[in-house]
């Protein structure tokens, strides 16, 4: 069994505190949870803009169990048409711990020469890369394909290769307070620990 730091597993109060359709994001993320306990969380609610400059609201929910790191969307969308209501989409994945490839934690400080150990960033962005696609999405680099005869002027069609977008969530003290900054460096820190188990 591995050890865990205290980091709050409180996700349902952080979602009601969020307002943004608490309701339809615990129920969705409880019903990934199933009868599993979250040993820590992150709850992520930004504001973002279209090319129409109209703002969408958007949560990201993150749980982690002794198995599964259990990630939940939920996006804000426009009415269809005019005078009518929004609706929103929620998707939930859960991945096994064991198809974590890497947990990255970027921290931006202003004044470096001055840093004090122990000291929260400014901000963080959290990145996590996973060895199986989940849904997210993916980078294809197409090139033609080859083969090692240099005269051969044939068509051998295209080879090329995958790769998935990572998760990645960024807070900030000035946005989002110290108290989620430091929530978010707790979970990278026990996220990467569950990945060497």
């Amino acid at each position: 069994m591995r050890k865990t730091r205290a980091v709050s597993t409180d996700w349902r109060l952080e979602i009601e505190r969020s307002g943004y359709y608490p309701a339809l994001v615990i129920d969705a993320v409880a019903t990934a949870l199933g009868s599993e306990t979250a040993e820590a969380s992150v709850v992520h609610h930004e504001a973002t803009f279209d090319p129409a400059m109209e703002m969408r609201r958007h949560i990201t929910v993150m749980l982690l169990t002794a198995t599964r790191l259990i990630v939940c969307h939920t996006d804000e969308h426009p009415p269809a048409e005019a005078g009518g209501r929004p609706h929103a989409s929620t998707t939930t994945d859960a991945i096994q711990t064991g198809n974590i490839q890497s947990v990255a934690l970027t921290r931006v400080v202003s004044d470096p020469a001055n840093y004090v150990p122990g000291t929260l960033p400014d901000e963080v962005v959290l990145s996590v890369s996973l060895n199986v696609s989940w849904g997210a999405l993916a980078h294809i680099d197409l090139e033609p394909a080859s083969c090692a005869d240099e005269s051969c002027d044939l068509d051998h069609g295209y080879t090329g290769a995958i790769t998935a977008e990572p998760l990645t969530l960024r807070v900030s003290q000035t946005a989002d307070g110290s108290e989620s900054v430091s929530n978010m460096v707790n979970f990278a820190n026990v996220l990467a620990e569950a990945t060497t188990a």
